[in-house]
């Protein structure tokens, strides 16, 4: 006979190791009518602490960093998701700040605004895409489940029950940032995704202000209003053991 099936919530309690903490005072008033299917992955430790930090119904806002490879990106939209199962949240919302890196230059790239924000939107395509299927991407962006746009956008925002990933934040300023965290309504859960060591913002006058936030928010008062700080090291990098000698060559250079 076949095994039956996991929930979600059975997949989730797999995975913390405990029960979840009951949610029903922060339920969406727009859930999904059918559950996602989300495939299934063998999580390392670290990445079981993560999320037993950031699927816990009294987190709010989890600052994130760590190498390149550790994840970040794919954990957090895997949280976005099954939030999305547990009715907690009504959809995901993907922002970066418009930082091109190197000498490229937003204004080469082909096509019309949204065919060229389409780039910085890629990473997030791609995890929906390995999490689920294409199929379900497409749905999700059909039902307007999924939203993608650049951080100047969030201006006048304000965000109920809504799942927020900012990435590259290495490459928002502290206004930017500080933008995103003030949109934040109620139940919403927000994640801020950084590596420093990549930063592509020049220049002394526009300097990135994750790594200061991260320290900010770095204690006891901040972790009792729901903001939570996770670091990722080289040696959680799961990409290739070339990223992970790479990046230690790398990491005081």
């Amino acid at each position: 006979m076949a095994a039956k099936k996991k929930s979600a919530r059975a997949v989730i309690r797999d995975i913390m190791d405990e029960n979840i903490p009951t949610q029903t005072d922060g339920l969406t008033p727009n859930p999904i009518k059918s559950k996602i299917k989300v495939n299934l992955f063998k999580w390392t430790e670290k990445q079981k602490e993560f999320f037993k930090l950031a699927l816990h119904p009294d987190t709010r806002v989890v600052f994130v960093q760590g190498p390149a490879g550790t994840a970040k990106t794919f954990l957090s939209t895997y949280c976005g998701l099954q939030l999305l199962n547990m009715r907690v949240l009504s959809d995901i919302m993907y922002l970066r700040s418009a930082v091109e890196s190197s000498n490229s230059h937003l204004g080469f790239l082909p096509g019309s605004a949204d065919e060229k924000l389409r780039f910085y939107n890629l990473p997030f395509l791609d995890k929906l895409d390995e999490l689920t299927s294409t199929a379900i991407t497409t749905k999700l962006q059909d039902q307007n489940r999924v939203s993608m746009f650049p951080v100047n956008f969030a201006r006048g925002m304000h965000w109920d029950h809504k799942c927020i990933i900012l990435d590259e934040a290495q490459n928002s300023t502290i206004k930017e940032i500080t933008t995103v965290l003030t949109r934040m309504g109620n139940n919403s859960r927000c994640f801020i995704l950084a590596d420093p060591m990549q930063t592509d913002i020049r220049g002394e006058s526009n300097q990135g202000g994750f790594e200061k936030l991260f320290s900010i928010f770095s204690d006891e008062e901040s972790e009792a209003h729901g903001i939570r700080s996770f670091k990722f090291t080289e040696e959680d990098i799961m990409r290739s053991e070339l990223v992970k000698f790479i990046t230690r060559k790398l990491k005081d250079v």
